[in-house]
């Protein structure tokens, strides 16, 4: 098998300018991002097991809803009630792969839809094997004296009540061998001015999945975090960033670009099965070689 250049392996020099309101839809995105649609395939290597992925109908999420599919899992996703259309294009990925959907509208920020969402979840799927934690919210802060306490609060009930909430509700319905993985970023341990409280979530989801892998190890229950680098999703056009922005995204890594979702996707794969049975409490950086 010939080697492939990751430098160009995707189209590298930024992207066009463009705008979009939260939250955003992949199919107004220029270039429409890849999540592996045409490239990823399955080894049988999550066969079996039944995974709910929140935010998982686009961006990452839809990603790693394609990879756990083609890889013998059933998905379940939750996304935002505005999100339905991206959802359904998700859930038609998870059913070409033979593998059994089934999508939630609502909003994590809301304690009672997390825990009816582990409800439907666990009754849709017949039990719960992997929880992917992976709805987020960021928006361009021009200054911290800028910042208004809604959209504050808005960050952090998104990125930490709701992570909290889904995985309070989902612990008493882990068995022993499931696992737990977070989605972090490069912002936890680099972060930028313009996303001052957002990278401050994610920082704090670092302590989390420690604290949590050492509560729930002795129960068999891994649980891990992904850091993701810039990489093309609904999210970057909807921050409200400007052209030289979005033409720039991604040049700051030593790799010269920004990753494609179906990039992340094998992350998540190899943290979610047995290949990493002895792996708990880690963050697995996949930043294209910026430093975590």
């Amino acid at each position: 098998m010939s080697l492939t250049d990751p430098t160009s392996k995707h189209p590298g020099g930024g992207f066009p300018p463009q705008h979009q309101d939260q939250p955003g839809k992949t199919g107004l995105m220029d270039p429409v991002p890849d999540h592996g649609e045409d490239s990823y395939t399955g080894h049988g290597r999550l066969a079996g097991r039944r995974a709910l992925i929140t935010g998982g109908d686009s961006g990452i999420g839809r990603a790693v809803a394609i990879a756990y599919a083609r890889e013998g899992a059933d998905v379940a996703i939750a996304h935002m009630p505005d999100e339905r259309p991206d959802a359904a294009t998700t859930l038609g990925l998870v059913e070409a792969a033979g593998r059994r959907g089934y999508a939630f509208g609502g909003d994590l920020r809301d304690e009672r839809f997390a825990d009816e969402l582990i409800r439907r979840s666990v009754e849709a799927l017949g039990s719960l094997d992997i929880l992917v934690l992976g709805a987020a919210y960021q928006r361009n802060r021009d200054s911290l004296a800028e910042l208004a306490t809604e959209e504050l609060d808005r960050v952090f009930r998104t990125n930490l009540y709701g992570t909290v909430f889904t995985a309070r509700a989902a612990i008493p319905h882990l068995p022993p061998g499931a696992s737990i993985i977070v989605t972090t970023s490069i912002q936890a341990f680099d972060p930028s001015p313009q996303l001052i409280d957002y990278a401050m979530t994610k920082a704090a989801l670092v302590a989390f999945v420690e604290a949590l892998a050492k509560e729930l190890g002795p129960k068999g229950i891994r649980v891990n975090a992904v850091a993701p680098g810039p990489v093309w999703t609904p999210l970057i056009p909807a921050t409200d960033w400007d052209g030289s922005k979005l033409e720039q995204f991604g040049r700051n890594t030593p790799l010269g670009r920004a990753a494609q979702p179906a990039e992340l996707a094998g992350a998540y794969v190899y943290l979610a099965s047995d290949e990493a049975s002895y792996v708990s409490g880690a963050v697995l950086p996949v930043t294209g070689g910026r430093p975590t």
